[in-house]
Order: C-alpha cells, then sequence, then structure tokens
C-alpha cells in the first residue's frame, strides 16, 4: 500500500496497520476510501445525532436499552454514509485531487480503485444505509432519504460557490434532526436548534481545515471560506463559533428550561475560546490538529444535553 501513502504530516492519508494485518490486500485501498484511517469524520457526522438523542430523552435518566439500540444505528449509520460520502467526494473530485497536495493519493485519485469500482462500492454503502434506515420511523427515514441529494451535490459547490462550507453543514448535521425525530416521532424547536447551531460550528470547524489547501485551491481554481475569508479567517470561524454556541444553548433552554445544568455549555465555548487563541491558519500541522480537537467541542456538548 505504499503507493497510495503520503508521508507528510499535513496529508489525509494514514497508514492503517490494523487494515493491513487483517484485510487483503485487494480489499486494502477501499478502507482508504472510506476514510477509515482518519474517523475524525465519523465522530463529526455522528456528534449531532447524538446531542439530539441526548436532549430528546431527557438526559442520563432517560436513556434506555431502547436509547442504546437507536444510538448503535447511529453509529453504523455514520460510518457508512460517511463512507459513502467520501466515495461520492472522491468520484466528483478525483481530478481536482489530483491538483491537491494533501489529496493526491486518494484510491480513485491516483487510480488505485477504478471509476467502476468506485460506482459499485458506493451502490453497496447506500444499500446498506437503506437497511439501516429503515429500522426508524417514516419521519426519520424521511429525513435520511432528504440527505441524499445533499451528499451528491456537496462536492460540486467547491466550484460554484465561495460557500462550500455552508453545504457541507446543511448536509453533516442532518443528524441532529433525526436524532430527534427518531426518539419524538417529529421534527421540534430543540432539533432545529441543534441543527443550526451545527451548521454554524460546521463552518468554523470546516474553514480551519480548508486552510490546509489553500495554495493549491487557488491553482486549481477550487473554492472554499478560507481562500474567502484569507487573513480574516480567525475572526469570522470565532463569529461562527459563537453563533453555534447561542443556538446550542437555546436548544437546552428549549429542552429543559433554565437550570443549573445549562451553565455546562461554558466548557464547550471555553475549548472554541482555545480554539481561536492556538489556532494559526498559516500552520498546514496546526490547522489539522485544531480540526481534529472539534471531536472534543462535540463531546463536550453531548455531555451538557446528557446532564
Amino acid at each position: 500500500m505504499t503507493n497510495i501513502l503520503n508521508t507528510k504530516e499535513h496529508t489525509d492519508i494514514k497508514r492503517l496497520v490494523w487494515g493491513e494485518r487483517f484485510f487483503p490486500v485487494s480489499a486494502r485501498p477501499y478502507l482508504y476510501l472510506l476514510r477509515l484511517d482518519r474517523p475524525i469524520g465519523i465522530w463529526l457526522l455522528l456528534l449531532p445525532s447524538l446531542w439530539a438523542i441526548a436532549l430528546a430523552s431527557g438526559g442520563v435518566s432517560g436513556i434506555t436499552p431502547h436509547t442504546a439500540y437507536y444510538v448503535g444505528l447511529f453509529v453504523l449509520g455514520a460510518i457508512i454514509m460517511r463512507g459513502a460520502g467520501c466515495v461520492i467526494n472522491d468520484l466528483w473530485d478525483r481530478d481536482l485531487d489530483k491538483l491537491v497536495e494533501r489529496t493526491k493519493n486518494r484510491p480513485l485519485a491516483n487510480s488505485t480503485i477504478s471509476v467502476k469500482q468506485g460506482i459499485a462500492f458506493l451502490i453497496l454503502l447506500l444499500g446498506l444505509g437503506l437497511i439501516i434506515l429503515m429500522q426508524f420511523n417514516m419521519t426519520t427515514i424521511f429525513l435520511g432519504c432528504a440527505t441524499l441529494p445533499l451528499i451528491i451535490t456537496y462536492p460540486l459547490m467547491k466550484r460554484i460557490t465561495w460557500w462550500p462550507q455552508a453545504f457541507l453543514g446543511l448536509t453533516f448535521n442532518f443528524g441532529a434532526l433525526m436524532g430527534w425525530s427518531a426518539i419524538t416521532g417529529g421534527v421540534g424547536i430543540t432539533g432545529t436548534l441543534l441543527y443550526i447551531g451545527g451548521i454554524f460550528w460546521t463552518i468554523g470547524y470546516d474553514t480551519i481545515y480548508a486552510h490546509q489547501d489553500k495554495e493549491d485551491d487557488a491553482m486549481a481554481g477550487i473554492k472554499s471560506t478560507a481562500r474567502l475569508f484569507s487573513q480574516h479567517s480567525k475572526k469570522y470561524v470565532a463569529a461562527f463559533f459563537i453563533a453555534a454556541l447561542i443556538f446550542f444553548t437555546g436548544a437546552l433552554i428549549s429542552a429543559q428550561g433554565i437550570t443549573p445544568t445549562t451553565a455546562l455549555i461554558g466548557f464547550p465555548a471555553a475549548h472554541i475560546a482555545w480554539q481561536i487563541k492556538t489556532w494559526d491558519p498559516n500552520n498546514n500541522k496546526s490547522s489539522l490538529q485544531i480540526f481534529k480537537s472539534n471531536m472534543v467541542f462535540g463531546m463536550l456538548v453531548v455531555i451538557a444535553c446528557l446532564l
């Protein structure tokens, strides 16, 4: 697998030791196509559903075996659908990926996996995702199906708008609506507030992520908020994160009123302050590190919702 591994620290391909140990050579490129070497994307897709399930269940005291079963389904769904999104993204972007240092060694970009193989693998993933989705109520099934057009078209956004991060936010945070509807049977104000907050959060963290590629993106003609905001990115990212915190706080109050535990939102707020203070937009390693730290931020929000 050395032909698809990049040794640069800021590359998005890392060696999967367990994959090379337990999977045959022919299967290993698919593990990288699924981005299993970088599980942060699975977490960022999963966390909004965990926020919603925690709040809709009434916190720790409302967690039941049935709730835990739903959490398990969302975990599996996040792994599969994040993988499907990566395949779609790489099918659309295989020619552009060749022009970007961070992505040029992805399996579809360097032809380790053919386009036909990628499409066949995508059909398999979507089929598995549909099986999982059918375990929920009709509202959740409808919401899950509604995400598919966004998943398919998101990779095109970087070609036509400076705001592809906003479209990623619309797509990645549907779990907040689905998690809420899975427990309650409908889409309420709390789930909606979590969804909107998640959109702002995603714009912030994906702007940080996009700073790794801003030079290559400029040469390839790829648009992003990192290029749009340029030297003002810290101010904009801080504003998006603050907006996210406002909506998350609104969701907590909507679900349980103002209680002493509402102050727990201060912990993710402190994490946001750390991110903005620590992040160096001109350092690829810093951008990747701060981007990944948003898993911690998301888990702090989960704790606030559970308590």
